[in-house]
């Protein structure tokens, strides 16, 4: 009961994952249809449920364009978890300030990038071309697109894959 469903808006825009217990309640009480049932049914003492695997509102959510939440663990999601000077793929990387704080450098998405230990380390807090470093690509707000957002799920679920491409 706690495998996650995707949950659609009424126009089929990706909205939102919840688990198995909330989209049964939400198909039950009518403000949710199942679009897609690929993983059997529930089984209870007097009837027999389809589980959802997606669902889609009977009604319209209007929303703001969502945007990816500026954190630590979405920033080394973005850089691929790679340093960013070297290109050292690894576990254990920390966050840079491109302009150090102390420098005015701020915590936004264009002066944050995945550092290693060792870089991190020598370029201090000094600005890149005082350091004699370079960044392998600038740093950038990601777009929040359901396939950045969901995607993690979608290779487990395939299903999803379709609802997901076209947003």
């Amino acid at each position: 009961m706690n495998e996650p469903v995707l949950v659609l808006n009424r126009n089929y825009e990706p909205l939102h994952i919840c688990n198995t217990r909330r989209a049964v309640g939400l198909i039950m009480v009518g403000k949710a249809e199942i679009v897609e049932n690929g993983r059997g049914h529930i089984r209870t003492v007097n009837a027999l449920f389809p589980r959802p695997s997606v669902i889609r509102l009977n009604h319209l959510v209007k929303r703001p364009h969502p945007r990816v939440k500026l954190s630590k663990r979405e920033v080394f999601r973005r850089d691929n978890y790679r340093c960013q000077y070297c290109g050292q793929e690894s576990g254990h990387l920390t966050i840079d300030h491109v302009v150090p704080r102390r420098s005015g450098g701020g915590y936004a998405w264009t002066n944050l990038v995945a550092a290693c230990p060792a870089c991190n380390r020598r370029k201090g807090s000094r600005p890149l071309s005082d350091a004699h470093m370079h960044l392998l690509r600038p740093p950038f707000e990601p777009t929040a697109s359901a396939t950045y957002l969901f995607g993690r799920h979608a290779t487990h679920y395939h299903e999803w894959g379709r609802y997901l491409d076209g947003w």
